[in-house]
């Protein structure tokens, strides 16, 4: 089990939550992949969308429904800082994860996350589990809770 799977159980676990990831046969990587392999709507998959602060140098996620985007200047505005590209090797080392497989929960410095109100309008959405191959189901009440998320409007 890779590092990454490893400590999204555990922040899982640490919760209190019973959400468990799930291995798919096919890859997870985008939300429309991991819609099909789960056999969800595509707005029940949470995107997890790193900016970094071009002020602070801060990871700053944004957590959104699989169709919906992130607005550039909504999130600037809501973040309090212009937000600038995160490439792979700043997602990598800060949230300790690949992309495609960025989750909502474990990372390696916390960031600042704001959730997307279109998540819930479901009773269960799928979250990345820290793989391109691994996803875990979760009640989008329970993301606030678990990650800190602000609820507020980013996307275009």
């Amino acid at each position: 089990m890779s590092k990454s799977l490893k400590r999204v159980r555990a922040a899982l676990r640490d919760a209190g939550l019973a959400a468990e990831p799930v291995e798919m046969a096919d890859t997870t990587r985008t939300a429309e992949d991991a819609a099909a392999a789960v056999g969800c709507a595509l707005d029940q998959i949470v995107k997890s969308i790193v900016f970094r602060g071009k002020t602070s140098g801060q990871v700053v996620l944004f957590l959104t429904a699989g169709s919906n985007r992130v607005d550039p200047a909504k999130a600037s505005a809501v973040a309090g800082e212009p937000l600038g590209r995160a490439d792979a090797d700043f997602v990598r080392a800060t949230t300790g994860f690949a992309i495609g497989g960025v989750s909502p929960v474990g990372h390696l410095t916390p960031p600042r996350i704001y959730m997307d109100p279109l998540l819930f309008d479901f009773d269960q959405v799928w979250a990345a589990a820290g793989t391109p191959r691994h996803v875990f189901p979760i009640d989008p009440a329970d993301l606030p809770r678990v990650t800190g998320a602000e609820r507020t409007d980013f996307t275009a």
